[in-house]
This record gives structure tokens, sequence and C-alpha cells, in this order.
């Protein structure tokens, strides 16, 4: 008899017919004679319009309030749950965050777990109790107030529970069926995949992938969570298996490139003639870091008589207004020419823990790329992966020819 938590995304809950659909896939998994623990969002939709309210009453409202109003969509679903699963004859009870307890930081409106208590929720199993958790928040220990996990939390909820309770596997139930070598959308050739590794997966959501919050993705790796992307529309009674995400061990064999993720959310900023000299970069770097502002890819040219250098980075779409003021601030500081700014690109990216044992795999990318007449302003590398930098223009161009390059188009 396993212990499993079932994570119901906003999509898998957006009304009472996908809740008692979704309802369904517990009622399965406790007829196996499972031990079984649900985390839900909020309906679809729900916390778009309670983020609205709080931006209608006050457009800067105190966090810990906002907090509290955001976290009432969750609430709604998890008695919602518990009602339509007694209704199926389980024995279910909704829990809050602050309940169980998951205790978390007090930064309200992107807290971090820091340890869940799962005794009262094992208690409940011992009676046959579904507990029915609302995701995405937690409770400040010492000033007792609700906190919100940021956008996607209920995953990382989901996670960190499954870790608490010793789960054998976590699964996140959503409106697709697995993880895919790249968005369907873009490339109709591209396929499920049965399993990729954790560290893939990372790379995946952090460079673009919507399918998970990048932290809960952290969780499972650094707790060895088994967790599968399953799809709550499918029938109850003969799901597919989904996407396993799993320590790179259980996986018996690793194709060099195992998906290609792209990312809309990009703007990039060129310094030009920027004075060649230690500290510079500190200048430039140190006042984006200290307003939160990540900056990603980062390209230096010196110039011929090496005494000016352009320097050329990328920062997230939403802060780009915001680092170009910083920086035109720290002017004199810096000492450029002139700045220059593009918010009409895209970063797409391979990734594949084969990459370590092949070489020449970014190279072979660049040559299909520049085949294809697609220019590319920015690269960065790591062990499993690499990413470019390019005009918008030919996102689905550059995704596509990537796809086929590393024989993703051809079925396993």
């Amino acid at each position: 008899m396993a212990r499993l938590v079932l994570k119901f995304g906003g999509t898998s809950v957006a009304n009472l017919d996908r809740i008692r659909r979704s309802a369904l896939h517990v009622k399965r998994e406790i007829d196996a004679g499972h031990h079984v623990a649900v985390v839900v969002s909020a309906m679809s939709g729900k916390t778009n319009e309670l983020v609205g309210w709080c931006g209608e009453a006050a457009p800067l409202h105190d966090a810990r309030e906002y907090d509290a109003v955001v976290a009432s969509g969750e609430l709604v679903t998890a008695g919602l749950m518990a009602i339509v699963l007694q209704q199926l004859g389980i024995p279910a009870r909704s829990w809050q965050g602050w309940q169980v307890p998951i205790h978390t930081s007090d930064a309200h409106g992107s807290a971090r777990i820091q340890a869940i208590d799962g005794t009262a929720i094992l208690n409940g199993f011992t009676s046959g109790e579904v507990a029915v958790v609302a995701g995405f928040q937690g409770l400040h220990k010492d000033s007792g107030r609700i906190t919100t996990l940021g956008r996607g939390g209920s995953d990382t909820s989901a996670v960190a529970l499954a870790a608490a309770l010793g789960a054998e596997r976590c699964d996140i139930y959503t409106d697709v069926d697995g993880v895919y070598t790249t968005d369907p959308r873009v490339v109709p050739k591209a396929r499920r995949l049965d399993r990729i590794a954790f560290e893939e997966m990372l790379e995946m959501a952090s460079l673009g992938a919507k399918v998970l919050q990048v932290r809960s993705v952290e969780l499972a790796m650094n707790h060895n969570v088994k967790t599968f992307v399953r799809s709550s529309f499918e029938d109850p009674a003969n799901p597919s298996a989904g996407t396993l995400i799993c320590a790179e061990e259980d996986i018996m064999e690793h194709h060099v490139v195992t998906g290609i993720a792209f990312s809309k959310d990009e703007a990039q900023l060129t310094l030009r003639r920027v004075a060649d000299k230690p500290g510079i970069a500190a200048a430039i770097f140190v006042p984006l870091a200290e307003a939160n502002i990540n900056v990603d890819m980062i390209i230096q040219v010196v110039s011929d008589d090496t005494t000016t250098t352009d320097l050329t980075f990328t920062v997230p779409a939403a802060d780009y207004e915001r680092a170009r003021a910083i920086i035109e601030k720290a002017r004199e500081s810096i000492g450029f020419a002139t700045i220059q700014g593009n918010t009409d690109v895209v970063k797409v990216s391979a990734i594949g823990i084969g990459m370590r044992s092949h070489a020449g795999v970014a190279a072979r990318a660049f040559k299909g790329l520049s085949e294809k007449g697609i220019n590319i302003r920015a690269i960065t590398t790591s062990e499993i992966k690499f990413s470019v930098l390019i005009d918008a223009a030919y996102t689905e161009l550059a995704v596509r020819t990537l796809h086929s390059l590393f024989g993703l188009d051809h079925a396993a």
C-alpha cells in the first residue's frame, strides 16, 4: 500500500464537472489500495481575479493582506473536492496550509517552504481518509500570517508534501499528458517523453517550458521525489502513464538532446564603448542584482585599442525599462558612450544530459541555424544545455530546425 500525492492544476478543477472528473482519478488510486493526499490549485482564472481585486482596492497594498486574499481561491477548491469525494463514498477532509501545518518564510507573495509536519495527514491515512490540501499557501510560524508561494506554487506544495509524507510518487495532473520534446503548437512532430531527468526538467522549466514551476522541480530533485506529469482530461479508468521525472540513473538511455525550450520573456541591453578596466562590470551588475533583476546572457567584445569594450546582456522583458533606468542612472560611474535595447528577441535552448559525453553539439546547432539565415545575437552554454538569443521573428523556424537537427521528430 503506497502513499501518493496527486496534484490538480487550475484547468483540472476549473468547474464542478472538472472537479468530479479529477475526483475519479483519486478514486482509482484509492480503489487500488493506496493512501492518497490531494493538492489543489484555485479554479482556472480565479487567482487572476483575486489579484485584480487587490490592485483595484489599492495599487500599493499590504503584501500580507494580498496573501490573505489570493490564498482563498485554493480553499474553495479544496472544500469542493472534499465534498465530491465524499459523494463518491470516500472519506475526505480539506486542509488549509496553516492546518497541516506548512511552515514558510515571511516573503509574502513568494514565500519558500521551510518545513511540513505531515503527522495529522498520516494519522488520517490509518482510517482511510483522503487529505485535500489547499496548494500555493502556508504559514509563517512567528507572525502567524498566511503566506503564498508565488504563481504555480501548488506544484511546489505537492512535491514538498510528497517529500514530507515519504510518498512513493507525486502525480501532477494538468491539461497536457506529459512533457514534450518542445511545444507541440510550434512543432507538430513534438512527442511526449516517457522519462526525463530532474536536471533536464529543471533546465526546461527555467528556460521557458511552462509545465512545472522551477522550484517544484528543485524540490523533487533535492528529495528524490519521483514525479509524473499526467493529464486529468483522460479517461480516469484508463489513463496514460504521462512523463516520469526522475533521477538520471533511472533512465536507461540518454539522447544527446532531450528537448528544445524557448522563452519570449527576454530583453537585450547593449552598452557601447565602456571603459575596459577593473570594477566596471561590478558597477553595471551590482545595482541590477540589488534591484532583484536577473541577468542571463553576457557578451563582452573588447575594441581594437583595448581601452573600451561593448557589453551586451539580457534581462527579463518585464524588467527591461527598470534595468535601463538603473543603468542610465549609473552612467557616470560606468562611463559608457551609448545604451541600446531590444525587446523583440527570443531565447531558444537545447537541453540534454547526453551533451556531457558528446562534443560539437552546439557547433552543429550554430551551423544549422546559419543555414536557415538565423543570426545569433548571444550564446550561453552549460554542461547539459546551450541557449541562443535570436530575433523573435525566427522563433518557430529556429525551434523546428533544432528539433529536426537532433532527431527529436522521430519516435524513440
